[in-house]
């Protein structure tokens, strides 16, 4: 899936338009306040933090918690704190106001609010279904570029594409009274409408045009994205886009059009821009939040993010060897009778032709701390470490953590059972990957 970012021509346009843009932007684990100025909280005005709260509390019984996004609390001498949990990504409000929730990393590099984004961008490559896999954005100042204008100038950028290279047509039946014949007569309308008009024809015809489902999905969204966007760039580019699709009709019903939808190899250009579109259209990235309050947003669960990326790159890096790397494996159940129950699913799992004993390598964003109980290694999560070695047979079990700023000692954490169970604590620096990859892969040997 080729994908290319070209906003390079574009930053001087955008750095006029963010100035206009309220913006506030938070790290996961970072706290919103209500218009206060305290130091280690950032102050929302009191509309938005009351729209932000309200958001949450108006998805609280969902699907898809609100509070597994943030949570909602209060203290002395503060009052009522909204704090980021888990989940990365824009919140847009209808009033224009935009909330950005970046990754919160630590590092033994100097990192700023550019490595962060570029970071991320990375990150969401790596996710599955998702059309962020060849995104370039190397050596751009991004700093300044809102996420969801990012976002925003991906689709543009794939659209163009596909309306260099020609939108798709097909036949659609049309019915009308005409003053010359073509196609077939409709019989029963031409005695209706034309028993005193003689010289006319009420005809029946294909007509080959782009009004098709395709089309009709990317014009909904582009429409959509020149509401959201501030960017005088992105609103002069659609503008330019939606020349393309003067006959073609808008959604009215976004499930059942993209229900219609059948990627062939007549339509294989659209696929990225479609999965793009039904992101925008029906909220449809990792979560279903929504609210009176708020226009759009996109989020993603930084836990499923930190597996895949560490599972993508571990897997690159051994590609060249003899280990073969399997990700998300099923193989097995932890009861097998009466029937299979309770899915065993660890991010990684590492073998080769010489050992039937794999590495498991498993995945949990959290971050621990030298001054809690165990470090904060989670009890329920040993307890699935466990379960893994045992039912996979497995050699060792390596649990991966983000690198802490709680967490500053180089010493090791290993732990053994009588019973041949080996489970090892690793942590990774996620703006040195791959030194930090290289220290847990040498644990396979």
């Amino acid at each position: 899936m080729i994908w290319h970012l070209k906003i390079l021509n574009h930053i001087g346009k955008y750095k006029s338009d963010i100035i206009m843009q309220k913006i506030y932007s938070i790290s996961d684990y970072g706290s919103f306040i209500r218009d206060k100025n305290i130091s280690g909280y950032t102050s929302l005005p009191e509309s938005t933090f009351d729209a932000l709260e309200d958001f949450l509390l108006s998805n609280c019984n969902q699907e898809t918690d609100a509070l597994e996004l943030m949570v909602l609390s209060s203290k002395k001498g503060i009052g009522k704190i909204i704090k980021a949990k888990n989940y990365v990504g824009i919140i847009a409000m209808k009033d224009g106001t935009v909330i950005e929730i970046l990754p919160k990393i630590y590092s033994s590099k100097k990192y700023d609010t550019k490595s962060v984004k570029l970071l991320l961008i990375e990150m969401l490559k790596t996710l599955k279904n998702i059309p962020f896999k060849s995104l370039q954005m190397n050596n751009l100042d991004i700093e300044k570029i809102p996420v969801l204008e990012i976002f925003i100038r991906m689709y543009i950028d794939e659209v163009f594409q596909i309306v260099k290279k020609g939108l798709k047509c097909n036949y659609e039946t049309k019915s009308s009274n005409e003053s010359l014949f073509r196609g077939k007569m409709n019989f029963s309308n031409q005695i209706k409408y034309n028993y005193a008009h003689k010289e006319r024809c009420f005809v029946e015809y294909d007509d080959f045009n782009t009004n098709r489902i395709e089309n009709i999905l990317l014009k909904s969204t582009l429409e959509l994205l020149y509401k959201k966007t501030i960017s005088s760039k992105n609103k002069m580019d659609i503008k330019t886009l939606l020349n393309s699709f003067q006959d073609v009709n808008t959604s009215d019903n976004y499930k059942k059009d993209f229900d219609k939808i059948v990627i062939d190899r007549n339509t294989k250009d659209y696929q990225k821009a479609l999965v793009w579109s039904k992101i925008f259209l029906m909220n449809k990235s990792f979560s279903s939040f929504s609210g009176s309050h708020v226009a759009f947003s996109l989020l993603f669960p930084m836990e499923t993010l930190f597996e895949s990326y560490i599972a993508f790159n571990i897997s690159k890096l051994l590609k060249t060897t003899d280990y073969n790397v399997t990700i998300q494996d099923r193989r097995f159940y932890l009861f097998d009778k009466p029937t299979k129950k309770f899915a065993l699913r660890p991010n990684i799992v590492i073998h080769n032709d010489e050992s039937c004993h794999p590495i498991i390598i498993d995945t949990k964003w959290k971050l621990l701390a030298e001054n809690k109980i165990n470090c904060g290694i989670s009890q329920i999560d040993m307890y699935q470490m466990y379960a893994y070695h045992k039912k996979f047979n497995a050699r060792k079990v390596i649990l991966v953590y983000p690198k802490a700023e709680q967490f500053i000692s180089n010493k090791k954490i290993n732990y053994y059972s009588q019973d041949g169970v080996d489970i090892r604590i690793n942590f990774v620096d996620l703006f040195n990957l791959n030194n930090s990859l290289i220290n847990i892969i040498d644990l396979l040997d």
